[in-house]
């Protein structure tokens, strides 16, 4: 991550700030945040990379199954002679 920073003001419930507040201790709020966040943002370019590459996958399924079926009976040629 950059190490440069920004002021950020933002709103979040009370209790999830007294959670925050037990969980990180009053001087990490920040650090954490920012992780929290970085970590989201993986995990969101993650599942969009994901659905992707399946979409990818499904889209050419049939064009392989073509293929496969097109070339079947060169693949299978000379496999008596064994």
């Amino acid at each position: 991550m950059d190490t440069e920073t920004v002021r950020l003001n933002i709103t979040i419930p009370k209790d999830l700030l007294a959670a925050l507040n037990e969980h990180t201790g009053p001087r990490k709020k920040s650090q954490f945040i920012a992780r929290a966040i970085h970590e989201q943002i993986q995990k969101d370019r993650k599942a969009k990379l994901d659905a992707a590459l399946i979409e990818g996958y499904q889209a050419s399924k049939n064009e392989s199954l073509a293929l496969s079926h097109e070339f079947e009976a060169a693949d299978l040629e000379g496999w008596n002679d064994y």
